[in-house]
């Protein structure tokens, strides 16, 4: 009788050990009351009202040049956030999982090409351009992110004390 050889490769593991059990309707819905998504449009809300305050506090700082350099080093953030929502919710949903990662990447593809030409051109369009101050917009701006991120943290530990 041949003997029965057992495999020795450690990514052939034993696939009964690694089954997910699905959730149930309950389970599901606790996991999201526990975690909930954060809308990108209310990101690109805060980064509108933070890119506003970056410029009032270099207009209070350093004059109206400054104001307007902020102002855009935050529109350098937040144009291609806002169009990469706007895309992901008008086209992304209704494609294929493997079709929508594919346009996920390439949507965010565009929006860092979006980003560098925006930078590029920022001397042009903004003639007496504070690059300090827009550089500071830019990066105040993309820490929204990281905000939003603190924020979903403090209503999913509401949302359990409930």
């Amino acid at each position: 009788m041949p003997k029965t050889v057992q495999a020795s490769d450690s990514w052939q593991d034993d696939a009964d050990r690694f089954k997910a059990q699905p959730l149930s309707r309950e389970q599901a819905q606790a996991l999201l009351l526990a975690k909930p998504g954060v809308s990108v449009f209310r990101v690109v809300a805060l980064q509108a009202l933070v890119g506003a305050f970056m410029a009032a506090a270099a207009y209070g700082i350093a004059g109206r040049s400054a104001a307007l350099s902020a102002l855009y080093g935050c529109v350098v953030v937040m144009l291609p956030a806002a169009l990469f929502a706007g895309g992901m919710r008008a086209w992304l949903v209704n494609l294929q999982p493997a079709f929508a990662l594919f346009g996920f990447a390439f949507g965010e593809l565009l929006k860092i090409a979006l980003t560098v030409v925006l930078l590029l051109l920022a001397p042009r369009l903004l003639p007496g351009l504070n690059w300090p101050a827009m550089l500071i917009g830019l990066v105040a701006t993309l820490q929204v992110y990281w905000i939003a991120l603190l924020l979903r943290g403090k209503r999913s530990s509401q949302a359990t004390k409930r």
